[in-house]
């Protein structure tokens, strides 16, 4: 009885200054790692956070570039951007890119990383030719399909034996952005892809080979299953980006909306109503807005993500 009753009383007296020598310890290591974080912190603070409260300041002002004092107006930026017609328009261009290009590319991406995974000779260069394109400058990419596109005396023209306006009506002048956009992006979605195929064990191909499943059905229950999550991040990431659409579009168009305004994305007007019409004010509004249907594309996406691991549960 006299040893039971030391040891209940000596363990926790040993215990507490082992736990308050690991509570001193952990705060040293926040203290220490707190510096090396802190210069992130500062930029992200300096970069992000108040440039994101500067604008939604303005977006409260009638601020203009020309240095003029702004005045408080309330939610009147607002109230106009969403009766401005031609918002809604440039919102539709940057949408309908978007459901061109985000099927296309997650199709494309995913069979050139079969093709590069599967290759026996040259692995390397069939790597680099997918994704050499995606190191390019987008004014170099713009440029280049600029002129391969140009009627009469454009090389894509040539080849194919067609005189297609690509660049001058409003029919063909977003496919042709489209194709570009293709040629240009498509190498970060298949390097990802490819990686996440060089991650999938290769014993279940072996399996299903022994039970007798075909190229088609190791494809259809082997490789896309394991692949649903880089697809699903491929596709988010393609969303948020093709919403995005800029530096193609106005380069190819000679810095210009389209003809017709076919091709001015929703950033192109923005941009617009802030340094050609110099409406500080009003393009910071819809900048919050644009911010906001951004926020909640990546939110549905963790939704979508997160109730389909639940149900998987």
């Amino acid at each position: 009885m006299t040893t039971t009753s030391a040891e209940t009383v000596i363990a926790p007296a040993l215990a507490k200054p082992a736990a308050a020598g690991a509570t001193v310890r952990r705060r040293q290591g926040l203290q220490h790692g707190g510096w090396f974080v802190a210069p992130f912190l500062a930029l992200f603070a300096l970069f992000v956070i108040w440039p994101l409260l500067r604008g939604i300041y303005l977006s409260f002002t009638d601020a203009n570039i020309s240095g003029e004092s702004a005045h408080f107006v309330g939610l009147d930026n607002y109230r106009e951007a969403l009766h401005d017609a031609a918002m809604w328009d440039a919102l539709g261009h940057s949408a309908y890119f978007t459901l061109l290009v985000v099927p296309c590319i997650t199709v494309l991406a995913f069979l050139l990383a079969m093709l590069a995974h599967n290759i026996e000779r040259g692995k390397w260069l069939w790597r680099l030719c997918f994704f050499a394109p995606f190191l390019l400058p987008s004014t170099v990419a713009g440029n280049m399909w600029q002129w391969l596109f140009t009627q009469g005396i454009g090389l894509f023209n040539q080849t194919f034996g067609l005189d297609t306006p690509w660049l001058t009506d409003k029919s063909y002048a977003m496919l042709a952005i489209v194709i570009e956009t293709l040629w240009w992006t498509v190498g970060f979605s298949f390097l990802l892809y490819l990686a996440a195929l060089q991650g999938i064990p290769e014993h279940l191909y072996e399996a299903a080979k022994l039970d007798g499943a075909n190229a088609w059905h190791r494809m259809v229950h082997i490789t896309l299953p394991m692949l649903r999550n880089i697809t699903g991040l491929v596709i988010a990431l393609q969303i948020l980006a093709s919403l995005q659409l800029f530096d193609q579009a106005v380069v190819m168009m000679d810095f210009g909306p389209g003809p017709e305004l076919s091709t001015r994305s929703f950033v192109q007007y923005t941009l617009e109503q802030g340094f050609t019409s110099y409406r500080v004010g009003y393009a910071s509004a819809m900048s919050i807005i644009f911010f906001v249907i951004i926020a909640a594309v990546a939110l549905g996406r963790m939704w979508l993500l997160r109730t389909r691991e639940e149900g998987g549960r």
